[in-house]
């Protein structure tokens, strides 16, 4: 079972903050092999979504309010524990962020950043595609919208 809090930067405690920016590297640096710049500066304007299980975090997102990082509101950073995976929390972060977006931002409309492997996936929660394909930080990404 997974556990969802939804934090300030100035809510997190340095523990959460260690293992949330250990476990972003860990995957979109080490797993993915793309060395860029994870900390940009914006993690201060966002809402933390934490998925906690067994007092620890395996699935994470941040997400912003509209003009905040995109035009509209967006979620961002979108990860779960590579072995956490076959759990379905992926799903589980993503309807709590989008609840969470909702919510906190009176905001229907959502935007992300999609590694374009993942089209499928956020089809599935509503999110369709807006414009071509790009590279971010040499990944393939597109552009999606829900609402």
């Amino acid at each position: 079972m997974l556990n969802i809090i939804v934090k300030t930067f100035d809510e997190l405690t340095a523990n959460e903050l260690y293992d949330l920016l250990q476990l972003r590297s860990e995957i979109f640096v080490v797993e993915q092999d793309c060395v860029y710049q994870d900390l940009d500066g914006k993690d201060q304007k966002a809402l933390h979504v934490l998925g906690i299980k067994n007092d620890k975090i395996v699935a994470y997102t941040r997400i912003f309010k509209a003009g905040d990082y995109l035009a509209q509101a967006s979620i961002g950073r979108v990860l779960v524990k590579k072995h956490e995976r076959e759990h379905g929390y992926g799903v589980d972060i993503m309807k709590a962020s989008i609840k969470a977006v909702e919510e906190n931002f009176s905001e229907t409309s959502i935007a992300l950043s999609a590694q374009t492997y993942l089209k499928r996936f956020y089809n599935s929660l509503g999110f369709v595609e807006k414009g071509g394909e790009y590279l971010e930080d040499g990944i393939p990404h597109v552009m999606m919208v829900r609402g």
